[in-house]
């Protein structure tokens, strides 16, 4: 199984940033899709979560309406929609799959920077 994560960059406060997650190797379309970030010297936190078929996602409420998660299951591919960031947003993306208890993957992540 592997998930590979895309779309990593510099970007300038209050700008925008879309990442990318492509899955391979497993039923994509059958896995909880999350992603998850974590900054230097902080513990990794839940960003965004989609649903199997894409109906329900969840946010934490510090990432509501700034950030939108969304999922193409004929491409394999979850989404991540950043916008308005901020400096504080600056941490390494993961990409994460989950199937019930057992079956949990992560991406390798990719690096956002938030700076002027």
């Amino acid at each position: 199984v592997q998930l590979v994560e895309s779309g990593r960059g510099l970007v300038q406060p209050g700008g925008s940033l879309r990442l990318s997650c492509v899955g391979s190797g497993l039923t994509f379309s059958s896995y909880v899709m999350r992603w998850y970030r974590q900054a230097p010297g902080k513990e990794r936190e839940l960003v965004a979560g989609i649903s199997v078929a894409g109906g329900t996602t969840n946010y934490p409420d510090s990432m509501k309406g700034r950030f939108t998660i969304s999922r193409d299951n004929a491409k394999n591919t979850v989404y991540l929609q950043m916008n308005n960031l901020k400096p504080e947003d600056t941490a390494v993306y993961y990409c994460n799959a989950r199937w019930g208890v057992t079956y949990i993957y992560w991406g390798q992540g990719t690096q956002v920077t938030v700076s002027s």
